[in-house]
């Protein structure tokens, strides 16, 4: 395209000294390979470079108003025009001092009246040629600069996809590492509970040994469900599910309580134990902070040698509450300290897995911190030189303590109680301990004989299974509340579902608790004498029954 072409301005008021110049340049145009352009004065001729890049400028040194040389400086003065070669026209008889002058405003070259065509032609194709050089060679320094960016970003890409791959690879082995030692934690209980099981029913298997078997399995399956307890926290916490029941409490109480019961379980013999609590109340979750505190207690005394001392402190300092717990333990590589609150992130595995655990706990305090506002932080001065945890919550008022909920009682002492549970195994041994525990029992395995049941002798509280046959939970409890002869029954969802929304749905169904299976028998029976409203209100205190 012409567009594309190099392009000479020929400057000159003469308008038939400008005729000839053009001419003369435009017979030769096309073989060339350039365009003419032209301009009658200094003025216009600025005008025409600030429109175009040009190849050379033919300039007429004598003009009216702007004569040559202040035209030809006032386009070097322009960046974009101050490499455009100025090829002067002038008399051949122009005086030294007139050159000189040419040269110094930025003259390439003259070309001297009357003009010789071969002379023009010449003189105009070096420039031209040079022009046509340039910009081949900014087009190449254009195409190698973008492909310079192009391998540029490929290669952050591949160091990017590298990254990622070797992220994931780091993931997807330690996921394999927390498998493992989630068969390894789930098999020890089972094993433990199937050998007691079978001792149980030998026939030669004595009192002491039957109650020893009992003991066994009681412990075990304590451990099975804080297994998947864990488990489950830290899903609910890591999709953002845990609702926290906040009230006003003094962390030290809470930390005291935790500390009595790790005592009394013998778990801190032959250890030194120095404890320093001022009060430090918070708004916080007593269920959630407590496992932040027994994680955090667990976590030193596993990892400390028997012998070795654990220093527990609970201060206040810029509008914070500080719980710290530090120990003389096996401390904390420099190169795992950045990632102990990751999730399967646990110190090195031995195949003896002599100090258990899932390596779940302090990547779930980390979420149940950061829920309540606060931060967690870890220092260790490397392997073998201890480890400090350092929790920070935002203090609050203390606060009243609220009357403790009316406890009522049946007319014979203890409620009539409905069992709806389609698990046979668990049916039986739930009205078993509930009879134990002096409470009459009516038992129904499906959710239509259970609202049968119920409409054919009316129960003072029912514990309702939520995935029923038939019709499930929630639909019990909506016939029930629907019916004037049922709707006073306490209703109470005794469940595996756990989560917010399983709660929520729950209490819109009409039931009165949410209980979450296993649940500690001391808790069921509490919510068994508790008056309705004290239900309702612990309802929202306890979400998820915890």
């Amino acid at each position: 395209m012409a567009s594309d072409k190099p392009k000479i301005l020929v400057v000159n008021d003469d308008p038939a000294s400008l005729l000839a110049l053009t001419s003369l340049l435009d017979g030769r145009a096309d073989e060339g390979n350039y365009v003419v352009l032209s301009a009658r004065s200094g003025q216009e001729a600025l005008r025409q470079v600030l429109l175009h890049d040009f190849a050379v400028i033919l300039l007429d040194v004598n003009m009216p108003g702007m004569d040559g040389f202040e035209t030809a400086e006032a386009i070097h003065q322009r960046a974009r025009s101050a490499d455009i070669p100025i090829i002067f026209v002038t008399a051949f008889l122009a005086d030294e001092i007139d050159r000189l002058k040419a040269y110094q405003r930025g003259a390439a070259d003259f070309l001297f009246t009357p003009v010789i065509p071969q002379i023009l032609h010449a003189k105009v194709s070096v420039f031209v040629t040079l022009a046509v050089k340039n910009e081949e060679l900014k087009r190449q320094a254009e195409a190698l600069s973008q492909h310079a960016l192009e391998l540029t970003a490929t290669n952050r890409r591949l160091v990017r996809e590298m990254e990622e791959r070797q992220a994931a690879e780091r993931k997807s082995h330690a996921k394999d590492e927390f498998l493992a030692m989630l068969g390894h934690e789930l098999r020890n209980p089972l094993s433990a509970i199937s050998s007691a099981s079978s001792l149980i029913g030998l026939p030669g298997a004595g009192q002491e040994s039957v109650a020893r078997a009992r003991t066994i399995i009681q412990r075990q399956s304590q451990h099975l469900s804080r297994i998947v307890d864990d488990l489950l926290d830290l899903s609910r916490a890591m999709s953002g599910k845990i609702l926290l029941a906040r009230q006003p409490l003094d962390l030290a109480n809470l930390v005291g309580s935790c500390l009595e019961t790790f005592r009394a379980t013998g778990r801190t013999a032959g250890y030194g134990i120095s404890v320093e609590l001022e009060p430090g109340w918070v708004d916080g979750d007593p269920t959630r902070l407590e496992q932040i505190v027994s994680n955090l207690l667990d976590n030193a005394l596993k990892y400390t040698p028997s012998g070795g001392n654990i220093a527990i402190a609970l201060g206040r300092a810029d509008g914070q509450v500080v719980f710290t717990v530090r120990d003389t333990g096996v401390g904390i590589p420099a190169e795992l300290l950045p990632h102990v609150f990751d999730v399967f992130v646990q110190g090195a595995i031995s195949i003896d897995r002599s100090q258990g655990g899932l390596g779940i706990g302090l990547s779930l305090v980390r979420r149940l911190v950061e829920l309540h506002g606060g931060s967690v932080a870890c220092t260790s001065a490397g392997a073998g030189l201890g480890s400090c945890f350092e929790i920070r919550l935002p203090q609050a008022q203390a606060a009243v303590a609220a009357a403790p909920a009316e406890v009522v009682r049946g007319a014979d002492g203890k409620p009539t109680v409905l069992l709806i549970e389609d698990n046979e195994d668990g049916r039986e041994m739930m009205a078993t301990m509930l009879e134990v525990h002096g409470f009459p029992v009516l038992q129904a395995a499906d959710g239509l004989q259970g609202v049968a049941q119920a409409l054919q002798q009316v129960p003072d509280a029912a514990l309702v299974d939520i995935g029923l046959p038939g019709i499930d939970g929630y639909e019990v409890a909506r016939r029930l509340r629907a019916d004037p002869a049922t709707r006073a029954i306490r209703l109470i969802a005794l469940t595996g579902y756990g989560l917010e929304e399983d709660q929520r749905r729950v209490l819109e169904a009409g039931f009165d608790r949410h209980l979450v299976k296993p649940v500690a028998i001391d808790l069921l029976l509490d919510a068994l004498v508790q008056a309705p409203a004290a239900l309702e209100a612990g309802s929202g205190a306890h979400p998820a029954g915890v």
